[in-house]
């Protein structure tokens, strides 16, 4: 079996609300070192059965579903499971 993660954030050009938020909470407790904050996200995938070109499968899988390449840019890691 093989895990691919897919990690997805916004462009720079793009603004983060929710950075920006986060950014204004941690300073609000204490952390003033924090200067700035982007969040992403993370997808998870377990892939079988593999066949054909891998990297062309991930990036059509991003493309019609997991990003919106508008706004969001994306990479990738391929690993295996350990103990499956």
């Amino acid at each position: 079996m093989t895990k691919v993660n897919v990690y997805v954030t916004l462009r720079e050009s793009v603004v983060d609300p929710q950075g920006i938020a986060t950014k204004d909470a941690l300073q609000t407790m204490g952390y003033s070192e924090v200067k700035s904050v982007r969040v992403g996200k993370l997808i998870e995938l377990e892939l079988t059965d593999l066949s054909g070109d891998l990297d062309a499968r991930i990036k059509e899988m991003c493309k019609k579903l997991l990003v919106n390449e508008v706004i969001e840019d994306y990479r990738y890691e391929i690993g295996e499971v350990a103990g499956k």
